[in-house]
């Protein structure tokens, strides 16, 4: 079993940026952050593996980071839009790196992010 704690989410105005952070009880292979706005589908944002292979939706290319610490994973948000306002997880597999949410175990309880206009 692996816990994880989403922290780092706020409001901001467009433009604007912000890290997220997500503790984990134990190392995993693989992290992503997916995020969920209302009455959407929740999407992947990014991945990383435990080689720091990265990879990222179109949409947040150029503008979002992720990156992995010990028992720890960050995304640095930049440039943020309306658009990228939701609410934010983190997900762990054991697994390859991947984008499909259905694939991750491990959810945290979500962090949110309000960008405004």
């Amino acid at each position: 079993q692996v816990s994880l704690a989403e922290s780092g989410g706020g409001s901001v105005q467009a433009g604007g940026s912000l890290k997220l952070s997500c503790a984990t009880s134990r190392f995993t292979p693989t992290m992503a952050w997916f995020r969920q706005a209302p009455g959407k589908q929740r999407e992947a944002v990014a991945a990383i593996d435990r080689y720091h292979s990265t990879e990222y939706v179109d949409s947040v290319k150029g503008r979002f980071t992720i990156s992995r610490g010990k028992n720890a994973l960050y995304l640095e948000m930049n440039s943020l839009q309306p658009e990228d306002t939701a609410m934010y997880y983190c997900a762990a597999r054991s697994g390859p790196l991947s984008l499909v949410k259905t694939v991750y175990d491990y959810w945290g309880q979500g962090t949110q992010v309000t960008v405004s206009s």
